[in-house]
C-alpha cells in the first residue's frame, strides 16, 4: 500500500449501482492508500441504461462527469468517480465487437478532473433475435452465460418495459423469452449480454485495469506546479520508416499534460519495433 501521496488516506466517492467498487478500490489503496466509498442514494440509471429505458444524456464524459460530482454532492467528499461504458463495432477491427470505458475524477481540493478511456476487444456483447423452443447453445456460450447475465426483451421495440434483466439461469432465461415474444408483434424476443458490471465479470475486469491506469496516473505530480495527475493526454505521430525514415502517422511520442496548469512534455514512446512497417509509410507505399 502507498504510504506517501496526495491521495494516501483519503476518502474517494464513487457514484455506482452496479458494484464497481470491487474493480476500483484494490488499485486505489494499493497504488494511492486511498479508500472508496459508494453513497446508497444515488440512482445512476437516471444518467442513462444500456438497455434503452433511459438514454444518455449528452457524451460518456458528460455522464462520468455527472456521476463524479454527484457522488461528491451526496458525500460531501472533495473527490469522485465517475464510470460510464459503450459498446458496439470496434473502430479499427472489422465485424469485432468492442468495448469502450471511461473512467473520471473530479478533485474539488485541487480543483481539477482528469478521465482516462480504454477500448477493447474483451468483451461479450452480443445480442440474439429468437423464438422459444430455439437452440441458444452457441449464442449463450460465446456470452459466457450463466457466469455472465443476459436480459431479454420483445424485439422491435425500443426502450420496452417488458424488459427483464439480471438473467442468470436456463429456467430464468426461457419463462423470459416466453413472455417477451408474447408481447412483440413479430413473435421475437430479443436476448443481449448484460452490460452492468455487477453481473458481467469481462466487464469489471475492463474497468479494473483502467482503474490501475487512472490510479498510477493520480500518484504522479505535475513536474511544473505539482498538482497530482500528470499524465499522457494524447499520442503525437511520426514514428520513422524502417526503410526511407520518414516520418508516419504512428505514434511516436506520448504528450503528458496537467489539467491544472497546463505544464506539458513528449515523451517517446516505449514500443517494438521503434521503426514503422513500410505499408504504412506514405512515400514508400503511395
Amino acid at each position: 500500500m502507498a504510504s506517501t501521496g496526495p491521495y494516501h488516506n483519503e476518502t474517494i466517492a464513487i457514484a455506482t449501482m452496479h458494484a464497481k467498487e470491487r474493480a476500483i478500490a484494490k488499485p486505489f489503496r494499493q497504488r494511492l492508500g486511498a479508500v472508496i466509498t459508494v453513497p446508497s442514494r444515488i440512482d445512476t440509471d437516471t444518467f442513462g441504461t444500456f438497455t434503452g429505458e433511459v438514454s444518455r444524456q449528452g457524451s460518456m464524459l458528460d455522464a462520468a462527469r455527472a456521476k463524479a460530482q454527484a457522488a461528491i454532492e451526496a458525500t460531501g467528499l472533495p473527490f469522485g468517480i465517475g464510470s460510464e461504458g459503450s459498446f458496439g463495432p470496434h473502430p479499427s477491427l472489422p465485424f469485432v465487437a468492442a468495448g469502450r470505458e471511461l473512467l473520471l475524477f473530479s478533485d474539488r481540493r485541487h480543483g481539477f478532473e482528469i478521465h482516462e478511456t480504454m477500448v477493447t476487444h474483451r468483451t461479450n456483447y452480443q445480442s440474439r433475435e429468437c423464438r422459444p423452443g430455439d437452440d441458444l447453445r452457441d449464442f449463450l456460450a460465446g456470452v459466457g452465460f450463466p457466469s455472465h447475465a443476459v436480459a431479454v426483451a420483445p424485439a422491435g421495440v425500443t426502450g420496452s418495459r417488458e424488459l427483464a434483466k439480471g438473467i442468470s439461469s436456463a429456467a430464468e432465461l426461457a419463462k423470459a423469452i416466453q413472455h417477451a415474444s408474447g408481447m412483440s408483434r413479430g413473435g421475437l424476443a430479443l436476448v443481449v449480454a448484460d452490460m452492468r458490471a455487477h453481473v458481467n465479470p469481462t466487464r469489471m475486469a475492463a474497468i479494473r485495469a483502467l482503474s490501475v491506469r487512472l490510479a498510477d496516473r493520480l500518484a504522479t505530480r505535475c513536474p511544473g506546479c505539482g498538482v497530482p495527475g500528470f499524465g499522457a493526454t494524447s499520442i503525437i505521430g511520426g514514428l520513422p520508416c524502417a526503410w526511407c525514415g520518414e516520418p508516419t502517422q504512428l505514434a511516436a511520442l506520448e504528450l503528458k499534460r496537467c489539467s491544472r496548469c497546463g505544464f506539458e512534455q513528449q515523451i517517446k514512446m516505449e514500443r517494438s519495433p521503434q521503426t514503422a512497417d513500410p505499408g504504412q509509410c506514405e512515400h514508400c507505399n503511395p
